[in-house]
């Protein structure tokens, strides 16, 4: 197993890079930030690790970025990506003090792909696929949002509809029963890195426990190994984690988004 420094080491060398938003409508840089601007009006802020940043220059660097979007009108929210290694001095505050609000930290978890890949059973009637078709998108974006106790979002399914058509390679894996949708996820192999992302990971509540999420996590893992990726990274929940901790993924840090909306 390797560990988790070098993890981390690789987790800020191959992924802090344009590898974050390979769908962005738009991308500008402001100082060491990249202010990534995608469809339905969002922002995304996010940077290498900040190795000589001081607080003074944080406090400027804040409103600087919030202003871009500010002066854009399309632009409704923004998330401000923060990493719990960085050095960053005076950030949290600096964010509050700009209206950003932080929500639920989630765990950075990072292994060998290979040890996610197992042919894992799944419960009787259950079945999994890939989905690309506008009608399969829209139905697995509305299952995710409920399994996540969130409103049914259009915005969302609209943006993952827009990256297929862009080729990026992010694939889309459902799990049904009797033809309903009842749990979720994303890959998003990382051009020119040894990584592949796992994104979304939802289950209906009263099918969690049945290891239909470890199925769809190995299913996605099968395939990235197929394209030859050798490591895999996810920003996990506190449900999720103890999952991929199970399979051989390392907690390596924790990243908190900070919102902000107009």
């Amino acid at each position: 197993m390797k560990d988790a420094a070098y993890l981390l080491r690789l987790y800020d060398e191959q992924l802090r890079t344009e590898a974050e938003t390979p769908s962005a409508v738009s991308v500008a840089r402001h100082g060491p930030l990249r202010l990534a601007t995608f469809e339905g009006g969002r922002g995304f802020i996010t940077y290498p690790p900040l190795h000589d940043a001081t607080a003074e220059a944080i406090d400027r660097l804040v409103p600087e970025a919030l202003e871009h979007y500010r002066a854009d009108p399309a632009i409704v929210r923004v998330e401000w990506k923060t990493r719990g290694h960085d050095h960053a001095p005076g950030l949290h505050e600096a964010l509050l003090r700009n209206g950003f609000v932080p929500d639920d930290p989630e765990s950075i978890m990072i292994g060998d792909i290979s040890a996610l890949a197992a042919d894992l059973p799944l419960p009787a009637g259950v079945t999994l696929r890939q989905v690309t078709s506008e009608r399969d998108v829209r139905a697995m974006s509305a299952m995710s949002d409920e399994a996540f106790g969130d409103p049914a979002s259009r915005e969302m399914a609209d943006a993952l509809l827009h990256r297929l058509e862009l080729g990026t390679g992010m694939e889309l894996w459902v799990a049904e029963a009797d033809g309903e949708m009842v749990g979720a996820g994303r890959l998003e192999p990382v051009e020119d890195s040894d990584f592949a992302g796992l994104w979304g990971g939802a289950v209906l509540k009263p099918w969690r426990g049945r290891g239909i999420y470890r199925a769809l996590t190995a299913a996605r893992a099968r395939s990235a190994m197929a394209a030859g990726k050798t490591l895999v990274h996810s920003d996990s929940t506190e449900y999720s984690r103890p999952i991929l901790e199970r399979s051989g993924l390392v907690k390596v840090s924790t990243t908190t988004p900070y919102m902000w909306r107009r």
